[in-house]
């Protein structure tokens, strides 16, 4: 039996309008620490804001989660992120749903699974008028295409309303580990 090609991982094409976080001034960056929760909660406000940034692109979530440095400790951290993710305006939610991109499929994925997979996001855009996001931690790579398509289409029987708590929370959980990752882990 012969398999079709393969592509390139599924990744958002450049859209005119998209501003990339800007680099920081050498000064303003996190300065190395043997910690990197010491090292985020005495870094400069700007240098908390971009990595912040990173990890969720909404000004208002990364300025209070910046603004109530210093953490004594990681799930002190990750509890500040969940409830300024919580707190997201509809206004806030969008601004983050703005700069998101579409979950990357493994390499060696089929065409005709890229092919469903720009359908469905096609269809999911069009009815909530934003990028689909998912959390997909803890999902094995074989798997990674499955939970995507079978996510959209669940949510796509979801009212406008609906889909936007379930996209918050799903922001929030990407916040939240992009936080452990920048962190280097919970292991801090």
């Amino acid at each position: 039996m012969t398999r079709g090609p393969t592509l390139s991982a599924h990744r958002l094409p450049h859209l005119p309008g998209r501003v990339a976080a800007p680099a920081l001034p050498e000064q303003a960056r996190t300065p190395p620490s043997p910690n990197p929760l010491e090292g985020f909660n005495t870094a400069s406000a700007a240098a908390a804001h971009h990595l912040l940034l990173g990890c969720l692109r909404s000004l208002r979530w990364a300025r209070r989660v910046a603004d109530h440095r210093p953490y004594p400790d990681l799930d002190s951290l990750l509890a500040a992120s969940d409830e300024a993710a919580y707190d997201l305006t509809p206004g806030d939610l969008a601004e983050a749903l703005a700069d998101e991109t579409l979950p990357t499929l493994p390499d060696g994925t089929y065409s005709a699974a890229h092919t469903a997979l720009s359908a469905a996001h096609a269809a999911y855009e069009a009815r909530f008028g934003h990028v689909f996001v998912i959390c997909l931690a803890g999902v094995a790579g074989e798997e990674t295409l499955d939970r995507i398509l079978e996510g959209i289409r669940s949510r796509l029987a979801n009212d406008p309303e609906e889909e936007r708590v379930v996209a918050a929370e799903e922001l929030r959980n990407l916040a939240r580990g992009r936080l452990l990752e920048m962190l280097g882990g919970a292991g801090l």
